[in-house]
């Protein structure tokens, strides 16, 4: 097919492809690519006379099903499977909305990998880890100032998990005030994360959704009329998933306050806001901030990541044990919290993620974090009014500024090229960028949320509206190129309504690939 010429804005991508065994067919018995040392004595006659430390339960009875290859196999194979991914380090990243994608200090990437932090264990000792709960310690007071919150809990291992924690404060919360049945209604927006009303539902609360006025801001009116005696809270994100921000969010929270209820921020993005606006000046119980999305640590692919979930001096017993205190001279791990919640996971949370957050905020300071949301706005704006100059492009519901991102719409393209946002999605590999829809309900019709953050030039902004002017041109033009796509990634269209949706075609182990292959043969 022939390929049209590309401009001097974009870069011509090529992405490496390797028709590379998946490593279990790499296996040769008796390659090997490390010798192991010989077992401890002590430790075989501890296993061998029954007293070992290891319940029986969870021994072996045969040695597990490893593949056997030499050093220099492996280093090719991961190698190449290296080649055929992008990550926010090989390119522009601005088409992870929502789940910001920023640039990682790679000097935070060596404190991680010190030995001392490599090898740390969450069953040592208090006195053995001072260092690491002084962090802990103070990325709380940090988080603090920038909430206005007064204490924090790092154990959430992702935002939705703070999400379900803030709604089991809530419930626990009312259950202490006698109230527990009577308030069952959790109220958040059509615009805000669907965890929220998810770990909402899961704590058994029915959920009120609050649509858009005809300006694209929260109805307040619906808001008043929803609230009762039956309200447990409110959880809203601000700004919401659309990049819009509500001004009036106070006046939300004090409508919710008087009928009872608590009010629990998602600031899980919060790249416009930081030295700006503060989660305890707009009236809320609770937030939580995504250290993976805000304060430049790795989003990890789901995890180990970090919900940091802050609350009021009301809430703090009332949070998931342990927090870390500091008294005489003495870093500690408080677990006497008289209404905790309880743990939300095994420990307390994953300190190289920590670390990585407490480092780039101490880098940057109370004015570079300001400079960050400032930026990220800038970045924002400068794209959104080029984008809205493309073809086919618009932006539902306000004019004017949005805050740190935008949810666009390429509903009129499609209706007169008949090319989707989905259509376009693939193309955009073929310039070696990312970009990403919506989650759903799709509200905004045709959707692509892009999110520049501060870590984007003026340089690296036009690249990735050039691309998209491109493919707008191709779209009127010859759309079979859109269609057909990707040409250039390492593989061209998945049929996704065969494997990828019937789990029992699902083989997501080697194991669980060698009994299905028979069966449903060829899986690839």
């Amino acid at each position: 097919m022939k390929r049209i010429q590309r401009t001097s804005m974009t870069r011509d991508f090529h992405q490496a492809k390797w028709n590379e065994p998946i490593i279990f067919e790499l296996h040769q018995p008796g390659e090997k690519g490390v010798e192991l040392p010989p077992v401890n004595e002590q430790i075989t006659l501890a296993v061998g006379d029954g007293i070992s430390a290891i319940p029986a339960a969870m021994q072996r009875k045969s040695k597990p099903n490893l593949p056997e290859i030499g050093q220099a196999r492996v280093l090719r194979h991961y190698l190449r499977l290296s080649q055929e991914t992008l990550g926010s380090d090989f390119n522009v990243e601005i088409g992870q909305g929502t789940c910001t994608m920023k640039y990682i200090p790679k000097i935070n990437e060596l404190l991680v990998r010190d030995p001392k932090m490599m090898e740390l264990h969450p069953l040592q000792s208090e006195d053995t880890v001072q260092g690491m709960l002084e962090i802990f310690y103070k990325l709380d007071l940090c988080m603090r100032e920038i909430s206005g919150m007064d204490y924090f809990s790092f154990q959430p291992s992702s935002g939705t998990q703070a999400l379900f924690a803030m709604a089991s404060i809530v419930r626990k919360y009312h259950e202490q005030k006698g109230e527990g049945d009577q308030r069952n209604e959790i109220i958040t927006t059509i615009f805000s994360h669907p965890s929220q009303a998810a770990t909402a539902a899961v704590k058994g609360y029915k959920i009120i959704t609050l649509h858009p006025d005809e300006n694209g801001y929260p109805d307040i009116e619906k808001l008043k009329a929803a609230v009762s005696e039956r309200t447990a809270g409110f959880v809203v994100a601000n700004p919401e998933d659309t990049g819009i921000f509500n001004p009036k969010i106070k006046e939300f929270t004090d409508i919710v306050h008087q009928a009872g209820g608590l009010c629990f921020y998602d600031q899980a993005n919060a790249n416009g806001l930081l030295g700006i606006t503060r989660a305890k000046e707009a009236g809320f119980d609770m937030c939580f901030f995504n250290l993976h999305k805000t304060f430049a640590a790795p989003h990890m692919c789901g995890g180990p990541a970090t919900g940091a979930l802050g609350v009021t001096a009301a809430l703090k017993e009332f949070l998931p044990a342990p927090i870390v205190e500091y008294q005489d001279g003495k870093y500690s791990l408080q677990y006497n919290l008289e209404h905790s919640i309880g743990k939300v996971r095994s420990f307390h949370g994953v300190a190289q993620t920590v670390l990585r957050a407490y480092a780039w905020i101490r880098a940057l300071g109370a004015s570079g974090l300001k400079e960050v949301a400032k930026t990220a706005v800038l970045n924002n704006n400068y794209m959104y009014h080029k984008v809205l100059a493309i073809r086919g492009a618009s932006a539902p519901y306000i004019k004017g500024h949005r805050l740190e991102q935008v949810r666009y719409s390429w509903e009129q393209l499609t209706k007169e090229t008949g090319v989707t946002t989905e259509d376009i999605q693939l193309r955009m590999t073929d310039f070696g960028l990312h970009y990403w829809t919506s989650h759903h309900p799709y509200i905004v019709k045709q959707p692509f949320t892009l999110e520049p953050t501060e870590s984007y030039s003026k340089e690296d902004l036009d690249e990735y509206i050039n691309a998209l002017e491109e493919i707008s041109n191709e779209a009127y033009e010859n759309p079979e190129i859109i269609k057909s796509a990707p040409h250039n990634s390492t593989i061209h269209k998945i049929d996704e309504q065969d494997y990828l949706d019937h789990p029992e075609k699902w083989c997501i182990t080697w194991r669980t690939y060698l009994k299905k292959t028979e069966e449903y043969a060829p899986v690839k």
